[in-house]
């Protein structure tokens, strides 16, 4: 008897599991490997390599060198400063949302790939992708799209910490991309969201459309063996807006607290894309930039405290769960760590203001103890509910079927 048959696009690469949406991604494809025989539609940037050449084919994970791939690489789009500002000036005024409009105009070789086939579940990746609904509709038995954000909340939590002119932006954007999910979420069978928020968020979008909490997760790790350096840690991509606004955040007004009390402390960013907040960390002591690592957990493991000051975002943050993993003990604002169900003072310790953050930083980084109870008490909240293997059974089991 054959196995079922599954199409999945994905704007993001899924590998190497650098960043979240390639984390989320890569859990679904691990769950779906074994279950069905899955077609990987990716996209790439002109003149980069091809992503599915990045796919694991070791002993553990041989289930996706079955994969069948599809690659469809994007016009160029320079990165310089004033082509950027031309192309998302010029999207400001159409009210076109920014990554929306990257990822279109691929009908056509999209098409052309799913031309005779035809799929049990078509699974879409990221809200920017939904459109290409299109196209996988007629091939597919169901459609699920999975939100790693919901893109008009995204947008609305950057204009109401922003300032202008970027809140102005975002706030257009916010708009825009209201009107596109008003018109894409109906057309899909069902939608995966990261958090509880998220999904009233959906469904105040689309009340008809059936809606499952998939929480962000990570492979289950042995904990590391790393020796506390005198550093706090900050991870992620740092060209995402969230991650440079909260960098501004920190550099401007928590830093310059903690670096004054702490001599020998040191500031660790930690990911890929650290030449987008270099200008921010012009004359601030003592900070390092890692770029991208192999093993974010293993890096966060050699810190005293991680530290997400996050004042914008949607969904959950993968930070979060890897600084548990690493049994580290972390400190978020709220909007940081929504979505993850944490204990305050347990698991995590929460601070929303700048004098608030940088006290219960400095509260952990004085007490050895205080350190280890609240990083072995996230990294047993990792372990109950935030591995693979738990958020796979969350899932319903007739979701792609």
């Amino acid at each position: 008897m054959s196995r079922p048959s599954a199409v999945v696009i994905s704007p993001e690469a899924p590998y190497p599991m650098h960043g979240g949406g390639a984390i989320r991604t890569a859990s679904l494809l691990q769950y779906l490997a074994p279950r069905f025989d899955v077609d990987l539609i990716l996209f790439r940037q002109s003149g980069d390599t091809d992503p599915a050449l990045s796919l694991p084919y070791n002993d553990e994970s041989h289930r996706l060198a079955a994969l069948n791939t599809f690659t469809v690489t994007l016009p160029f789009h320079s990165r310089r400063t004033l082509a950027w500002l031309a192309r998302n000036g010029q999207r400001w005024l159409l009210g076109t949302p920014p990554l929306l409009h990257r990822f279109s105009g691929q009908d056509r070789e999209i098409a052309s790939f799913l031309a005779g086939r035809h799929y049990d579940l078509g699974l879409i990746e990221h809200f920017w992708c939904a459109p290409y609904v299109a196209q996988l509709e007629p091939a597919c038995g169901r459609m699920v799209l999975d939100l790693h954000n919901v893109e008009s909340e995204l947008h609305a939590s950057c204009a109401r910490s922003g300032s202008w002119p970027l809140a102005v932006a975002h706030s257009r954007f916010e708009h825009a991309y209201v009107r596109e999910e008003m018109r894409w979420l109906p057309r899909f069978s069902h939608l995966l969201v990261a958090s509880e928020e998220d999904g009233r968020r959906v469904r105040n979008l689309a009340p008809e459309t059936p809606v499952t909490v998939y929480r962000n997760a990570l492979p289950l790790v042995p904990l590391p063996a790393a020796v506390e350096e005198p550093v706090i840690a900050f991870s992620g991509n740092f060209e995402y807006h969230p991650n440079i606004q909260a960098v501004r955040f920190l550099v401007k007004d928590i830093w310059p607290r903690l670096a004054a009390r702490f001599p020998d402390l040191k500031l660790r960013l930690i990911g890929k894309n650290p030449g987008a907040v270099q200008a921010d960390l012009r004359g601030a002591p003592r900070v390092e930039t890692t770029g991208p690592v192999d093993d974010a957990v293993a890096e966060l493991a050699r810190a005293q405290v991680a530290i997400v000051p996050l004042l914008s975002g949607s969904g959950t943050r993968l930070k979060i769960l890897e600084a548990w993993a690493a049994a580290r003990p972390v400190v978020a604002t709220s909007l940081g760590a929504e979505g993850l169900g944490v204990r305050p003072g347990i698991d995590i310790v929460i601070a929303d203001t700048a004098e608030v953050f940088a006290e219960s930083v400095s509260e952990m980084l004085g007490s050895r103890e205080r350190r280890r109870r609240i990083g072995c008490a996230g990294r047993h909240t990792y372990e109950e509910a935030y591995t693979w293997e738990t958020v796979w059974q969350s899932l319903p089991g007739n979701l792609f079927l």
